[in-house]
């Protein structure tokens, strides 16, 4: 009985904060519904888009990363790197403190120390808590001191060698600091028990269902004069059908809806992508480049079975097929210009060393198409073998444009459409050798992206998918992790980017845009290349 009175309570404030009659709600609520599945709210399992959303609302790190990708202090208010680049030292805020929650003394968080941080981080060390040890391979961890805490207010981070891209994965939900009172307390119920500092604390969560996040008044950010965050709550719904969802938005149940896979585009966008007139005076379209390249990928690595009587193995069909389409028209068709046809090399817009004039990737040429079919030995494809395509249900449009551009060159593809768990997982393990894919930074730098290719990350431990392997691909991309220079690093980034175009282990697609529709009664919802929701200094104008 207590349980349903609790529960009708949160509901009571989440639906109608307003009493009854004529009086207008004051409390404010933002409310948003993700059409995909919260799996756990402990930042050590903030791996997918759905968990990272949640998590920034509940924790912070040492540092954090503003809508330019610039890295700024965060609990950390400065930092130093040593002469060799190995030592990262981290001075502390003294004013941050945890959640209330009955893990502590009298059921109040205490103050963060930099020994938090030595818990946190060494917890991530473990594979069976977070995949986030792999983002760990450079740190210096022989002698147990991989992390220190000389006093309260000074975290020490020590490095095997340099990594120059290592500050901006601390930006990472990952690495954000977790009380042991918490971890002891809750254990493996830790991830439905969240105990963090960020601008909202945990409330309740009825998994697949609803997630209710409070203000933290005692979040140590401001904004000028004003402490954050501005609204007393959030809401998080779990709708699965699309229709239903945006329906919901529509009707003003939700305040945001994020995705152009979650918008009725038809509805609401005109061809050229903007939004309709009747729209107009009812939401904000926010859109950005983001740092997401779509991409189809071959597995060219002869020793594996799939690829041994594969004509996909020949360099010269896997460039006629990134010849063999239009990739400005389906951004137009298929995407209402949300997007940007990916006719570079596979580094996105938005990333430093983007240079589109330098790195020359594949448009569609319908007599470099022919000229390769010949040289293969399949001139107009003519006894070229069919060609397997696997992808999922969502993309099926987007293959069946494909398929219908290249059948135009005696090129047959055959759509194998697969469960998205499976699709991944048959790709992890060179279970099909051509399969549709996206890669989405990690953190805002090109080595993430080009981590896919490098030979050693050949999976299923890594996501070198296609098993590419170039000698000076990987020279290049060591040299420049350590490399300190920007315009030599980005040279380095470029070169790689060529050679990848050249060895065509992939045909890049487009990259992808952040879409958001916003109703007009919010303010201070920022968009960034990263897609972090991040709800701090966000308003909400209550209309009734």
């Amino acid at each position: 009985m207590q349980k349903a009175i609790w529960y009708l309570c949160i509901v009571l404030f989440i639906s109608s904060c307003s009493t009854q009659g004529e009086k207008k709600e004051t409390r404010t609520v933002f409310k948003y519904n993700e059409i995909g599945s919260v799996t756990s709210l402990d930042p050590a399992a903030a791996v997918s888009f759905e968990n990272i959303a949640a998590v920034n609302q509940l924790f912070n790190g040492l540092v954090q990363m503003n809508d330019s990708l610039r890295i700024l202090p965060c609990i950390a208010s400065s930092w130093a790197i040593s002469e060799d680049e190995k030592t990262y030292t981290f001075r502390l805020r003294n004013d941050v403190f945890f959640h209330n929650n009955s893990c502590f003394a009298n059921a109040k968080g205490r103050k963060v120390t930099a020994r938090d941080f030595v818990y946190s981080f060494y917890r991530l060390l473990d594979a069976k808590v977070s995949s986030a040890t792999t983002l760990l391979v450079y740190i210096d961890n022989e002698k147990q001191k991989a992390f220190e805490a000389p006093n309260d207010s000074t975290f020490l981070i020590h490095l095997k060698k340099p990594f120059v891209p290592f500050l901006g994965i601390l930006t990472m939900k990952y690495f954000s600091v977790v009380p042991h009172e918490a971890i002891e307390m809750y254990a493996d119920d830790f991830r439905i028990n969240p105990v963090g500092t960020g601008p909202f604390s945990f409330k309740m969560w009825e998994e697949g269902s609803k997630l209710v996040m409070l203000k933290n008044e005692n979040y140590f950010e401001y904004d000028g004069n004003s402490r954050l965050p501005y609204l007393d709550a959030v809401s998080v719904s779990f709708i699965k059908d699309r229709e239903t969802s945006f329906l919901n938005f529509l009707k003003g149940v939700t305040d945001m809806v994020s995705g152009i896979d979650a918008i009725n585009t038809d509805e609401v966008f005109t061809d050229e992508g903007a939004l309709n007139d009747e729209y107009k005076t009812k939401f904000k379209l926010q859109t950005t480049p983001f740092i997401k390249t779509d991409y189809l990928g071959f597995v060219i690595d002869e020793s594996q079975p799939i690829v041994k009587n594969s004509p996909l193995k020949l360099l010269a069909i896997r460039k006629a097929i990134n010849y063999g389409f239009d990739r400005k028209k389906m951004v137009q068709y298929l995407r209402r210009n949300m997007g940007i046809p990916a006719t570079a090399g596979f580094l996105p817009p938005g990333l430093p060393s983007f240079d589109a004039a330098k790195v020359k990737g594949y448009d569609y040429n319908p007599d470099r198409v022919r000229e390769l079919l010949t040289q293969a030995g399949f001139p107009e494809g003519k006894g070229l073998p069919d060609i397997t395509l696997s992808t999922s249900e969502q993309y099926m449009e987007l293959a069946e444009y494909i398929q219908s551009q290249l059948s135009d060159f005696g090129i047959k593809i055959k759509i194998d459409v697969q469960k998205p768990s499976v699709l991944s997982e048959n790709a992890s393990n060179s279970k099909i050798n051509f399969f549709r894919k996206s890669w989405v930074a990690d953190y805002a730098d090109e080595e993430n992206f080009l981590s896919l290719f490098y030979s050693k990350n050949w999976s299923p431990k890594g996501f070198n998918y296609t098993h590419y392997s170039n000698a000076r691909f990987d020279e290049l991309y060591e040299k420049s992790q350590e490399e300190l220079n920007d315009t030599v690093r980005y040279n380095y980034y470029r070169e790689m980017d060529k050679l990848l175009i050249e060895d065509a282990p992939v045909v890049p697609l487009y990259y992808d845009e952040v879409v958001r529709l916003v109703k007009n009664n919010i303010s201070g919802l920022t968009v960034n290349p990263m897609n972090l929701l991040n709800l701090k200094k966000v308003k909400k104008v209550n209309l009734n």
